[in-house]
């Protein structure tokens, strides 16, 4: 299937905008080719599937009883890698920064508890399945744990002998993997451009023969049309417009929900960038005046600042004292009252 976005343009000229073709789409991969756009977009949506989409993990543990053989702290890591179903906690719940609460609630938190204990002679195997939700949370499905093997015991937490006792309790918060990997919603993406170097981007090096050594992806490289085949004189203004991901999900998120909201986070930054710049929202005259990190422009009349008179070459006062050459905490410089020695 194919989809284009024409942003205003001709809907019938499907050359006038990004297309996106599936290949193929199962519960946790989707393959497809994204076309008609440059890299550095193609590579902003890869590196926003990967690290920039909210899911939901388990970021505090309270230990009240650990007799096993694993250290709390190892627990507690084991535990903030079990993965959990995070379907539209981009909507429904909130970050904990964010939350109007004292620091927990069922808006921005989900409760879990694990019990185990073994009191038979044989190990005990203690499972993700264990981790039971208790209390409200913002949906029926946020906070589960993700279970995809045919017994659907999900991930290994520990191992209990006789008499050996876990009872502890799990808050899971909603994040993204810039803050803890543990948030990542992929285990992997794919990101092929090219695979037939007809760019020159990559010099393969080889012991005997790079064509052996350095197999082609041949779905990839019949994917693209002729006139890009290798056949093709060599041009080095060219430049790729052709590019083919493979999402491979953890099972949090669906694999289509993790393009989608991939995609809409990336146009919330170039939304928050035009913003800045004094488009949508802002002033249309273009002086943005004081942000809210405190940052003023300097003055065009070359006057004061907080850090000083911004005249140019000469500089003013600033925080150490007199501008490019001026005394600085460590005395005046060697080159006299200003940076450029007159």
């Amino acid at each position: 299937m194919a989809y284009t976005y024409t942003n205003g343009m001709d809907i019938d000229d499907v050359s006038s905008g990004p297309r996106v073709t599936v290949r193929e789409a199962g519960t946790d991969t989707v393959d497809f080719v994204l076309s008609s756009v440059d890299l550095a977009l193609a590579n902003s949506l890869r590196r926003v599937m990967l690290a920039e989409i909210p899911t939901v993990a388990i970021d505090l543990v309270d230990v009240r009883t650990n007799t096993s053989v694993l250290p709390d702290e190892m627990l507690a890591h084991r535990l903030g890698l079990v993965p959990l179903i995070s379907k539209d906690c981009h909507t429904d719940m909130e970050y904990t920064r964010d939350c109007d609460c004292d620091g927990s609630c069922d808006r921005c938190t989900v409760i879990l508890e694990l019990q185990a204990k073994c009191q038979n002679q044989e190990k005990m195997l203690v499972f993700a399945k264990d981790l039971v939700v208790v209390g409200p949370r913002p949906s029926d499905q946020i906070g589960n744990t993700v279970m995809k093997d045919p017994q659907r015991n999900g991930p290994l937490i520990a191992k209990l002998r006789r008499g050996q006792e876990l009872n502890l309790t799990c808050t899971a918060k909603k994040g993204i993997a810039k803050e803890h990997a543990k948030w990542a919603p992929t285990a992997a993406i794919g990101f092929e451009y090219d695979p037939t170097n007809r760019l020159r981007h990559t010099d393969y090096w080889y012991e005997d023969n790079a064509k052996d050594e350095w197999p082609v992806d041949e779905r990839n490289a019949t994917w693209e049309t002729e006139a890009t085949n290798t056949d093709a004189p060599f041009d080095p203004d060219a430049k790729p417009e052709t590019f083919f991901f493979d999402v491979e999900g953890i099972g949090s998120l669906e694999p289509d929900q993790i393009v989608q909201q991939g995609i809409a986070v990336l146009q919330n930054k170039l939304a928050e960038i035009i913003k800045s710049l004094g488009g949508a929202g802002g002033d249309q005259n273009g002086d943005m005046g004081a942000d809210e990190d405190g940052y003023e422009p300097a003055p065009a009349d070359g006057g004061y600042t907080s850090y000083g008179q911004t005249n140019g070459l000469g500089g003013g006062q600033s925080t150490w004292g007199g501008g490019l050459g001026g005394a600085t905490p460590y005395g005046a410089t060697a080159y006299g009252q200003n940076g450029y020695g007159y």
